[in-house]
């Protein structure tokens, strides 16, 4: 059986997937359907953790203050410059993910600011 793909060649002429090709994507998608619907285990998961929520620039002064920290000290520790931690701060720029990542373990667990 041949299925028609979604691409033409250089001369404009139908290209068709082979049937080996469809029949790997067939069984592919069969496996993907039935471990949607539990019935396979042997497949790995990888369940990745909610994103950071994201932090006011009130939030990111306490946090700071709270470890005692210029504003230098502290784009020092997070490895970002100074103007990027005031402009956390005034709520000109927010955070990236990453960045809101590392500040949360920090909120959390500010001994690893000694550890680094």
């Amino acid at each position: 059986m041949k299925v028609k793909a979604e691409k033409r060649g250089a001369r404009g002429e139908k290209q068709y997937m082979s049937d080996e090709t469809f029949s790997e994507l067939t069984q592919s998608l069969n496996e993907a359907l039935q471990h949607a619907r539990g019935d396979r285990s042997d497949l790995r998961t990888t369940v990745l953790p909610a994103p950071p929520p994201p932090l006011s620039k009130r939030e990111i002064v306490e946090l700071r203050q709270r470890l005692s920290c210029s504003q230098s000290v502290f784009a020092a520790v997070l490895n970002v410059s100074v103007k990027t931690v005031q402009a956390w701060e005034q709520g000109s720029r927010v955070p990236s993910d990453a960045a809101l990542r590392l500040l949360s373990i920090i909120d959390k667990h500010p001994e690893v600011l000694l550890e680094a």
